[in-house]
């Protein structure tokens, strides 16, 4: 039974190094860009060193489309509270009512018809 939560789990910490690797250097404009692609390369090999087995374990449980749509949820999350707690942004309501509608999506993906 633990080992269906496995891939979610996995996922989140894929989607910790994604977040920072494709975000991160925001904070460091003035840093050159060839430095930035680097490190942010660094930091996308840890991503999939999660991401991989997340999905290779997800698909005992999980379709293709159910486990993109996992992984999305997970952005999307993960990125709120970087973007909130990292980059110091705004949470704007827009932002709410879009995600909501993806939630729906999760809703259309996983109802068994």
């Amino acid at each position: 039974m633990y080992r269906q939560f496995l891939p979610i789990i996995l996922l989140t910490i894929s989607n910790i190094f994604m977040t920072f690797a494709w975000y991160g250097h925001l904070k460091y404009k003035s840093t050159a860009l060839w430095l930035v692609v680097f490190v942010s390369w660094g930091i996308a090999f840890l991503e999939y060193c999660f991401q991989v087995p997340a999905n290779r374990i997800g698909h005992e449980f999980f379709s293709a489309a159910q486990l993109k749509t996992i992984q999305e949820v997970i952005t999307l999350i993960v990125f709120s509270i970087f973007s909130i707690l990292y980059l110091k942004e705004e949470f704007r309501w827009n932002y709410l009512v879009g995600f909501a509608f993806i939630v729906l999506a999760v809703f259309f993906i996983f109802k068994k018809w």
